[in-house]
């Protein structure tokens, strides 16, 4: 690559989260010298993506726009497969990022890797152990990791389990978790125009003076069994006259099915539709702790000193659990509503959770991705 030919990067991503954790990493590209930075979004999420999109400032150049309702696991592979190598053969990028464990990265790997274009794996090396949990996107993350050449590991244990599966440790790289960068600058937008968050104004007026429980729920591997036993114990958590509940309902409609019939009709529930990322950054400030199956929200929480009790049976991400700023809890109602009142009532169990260390970044990491990039083209 000459001086003359600036090298072309093509970051693929499709959903929410992919788009919080890869819209510093666009930017950071985008002001790196020598490289020519380009966008494609599957729209593997489309409103929840778009949200986050206009945030964090970021037009896409390629929109795919492949969501379709209720659609197979197998069938949207299907379409990002053709749909992506259409892309690649267009575009012939130097190199493909993808983010994380979504089918969308998955996929956007296997397509390079058919055409040899490298590829760069941002938030790599998470494991639970548990192909089934969670379920898809542990067996995700794995394949993406024997195609990469590039792989930026979050925290050491994820370097170290990469290197374990015989990866070759020069091209593993420690980085931190761009999540933390994003949250940092979406703190700092919302400081300076607090009209970005003002969504959340009447909740936090009708709730004033409750203890305040951000609830999320969307796996996979939760649905069914496991969604009815959390919807149980929250509405058992909520019959406390003391506590409020914000619950922002994935819009799968498996999640609300489960929860409406228990806590739809409770004055101290509130049942909203998904927020926006900066309104979402406020709900994690506001509240005091913190009910949830997402991946991300196990990052984002606990930089903002909250407890996070995890609603699955394993994660992949057991640093939190091992720093102590999260607690593995299952589905268990039973469980659930026991470690929550723990919270509630223990001064000191919840001031060992809310001020334990946060392993998962400085809020620098996109910087440390784009020069490796750059470094490597």
């Amino acid at each position: 690559m000459t001086s003359a030919t600036p090298a072309r990067i093509l970051l693929v991503f499709g959903t929410r989260p992919e788009a919080i954790k890869m819209f510093p990493i666009v930017h950071a590209l985008r002001a790196t010298p020598g490289l020519d930075t380009l966008v494609c979004v599957t729209a593997q999420h489309r409103g929840l993506l778009d949200q986050v999109l206009a945030i964090g400032n970021v037009t896409p150049d390629i929109d795919l726009d492949l969501m379709a309702p209720d659609q197979s696991l197998d069938a949207l592979s299907a379409r990002l497969l053709t749909e992506l190598g259409t892309v690649y053969d267009r575009v012939k990028p130097d190199r493909v990022v993808v983010q994380g464990d979504t089918a969308t990265a998955m996929i956007g790997a296997l397509a390079a890797y058919y055409r040899k274009i490298p590829v760069a794996h941002v938030e790599a090396g998470l494991r639970s152990g548990d192909i089934h949990h969670p379920w898809p996107e542990e067996v995700n993350r794995r394949i993406v990791a024997t195609i990469a050449d590039l792989h930026f590991a979050p925290t050491d244990t994820a370097a170290v389990a990469l290197i374990a599966e015989r990866i070759d440790p020069r091209t593993v790289y420690m980085t931190g978790n761009s999540v933390i960068d994003a949250l940092h600058a979406t703190r700092a937008r919302i400081a300076a125009e607090p009209a970005l968050a003002s969504g959340l104004d009447d909740l936090a007026a009708r709730f004033a003076g409750k203890r305040l429980i951000a609830v999320t729920t969307h796996r996979r591997e939760n649905f069914g069994g496991g969604m009815d036993a959390i919807a149980r114990a929250v509405a058992r958590v909520a019959d406390r006259p003391d506590v409020a509940i914000i619950f922002p309902v994935h819009p799968n409609p498996a999640v609300r099915r489960a929860m409406d019939p228990l806590l739809g009709s409770r004055d101290n529930v509130a049942m909203i539709d998904p927020l926006d990322y900066p309104h979402f950054v406020r709900l994690l400030g506001l509240c005091d702790l913190v009910l949830t199956d997402s991946g991300g929200v196990q990052e984002e929480a606990p930089a903002l000193g909250k407890p996070v009790l995890v609603l699955r049976e394993t994660t992949e991400r057991p640093e939190g659990v091992a720093a102590g700023t999260a607690r593995l809890v299952g589905t268990d109602e039973d469980r659930i509503v026991a470690e929550t009142l723990r919270l509630l009532d223990d001064a000191g169990a919840y001031a060992a959770m809310a001020q334990a260390h946060n392993p998962f970044g400085d809020g620098h990491t996109a910087p440390r991705i784009a020069r490796i990039i750059a470094d490597a083209v």
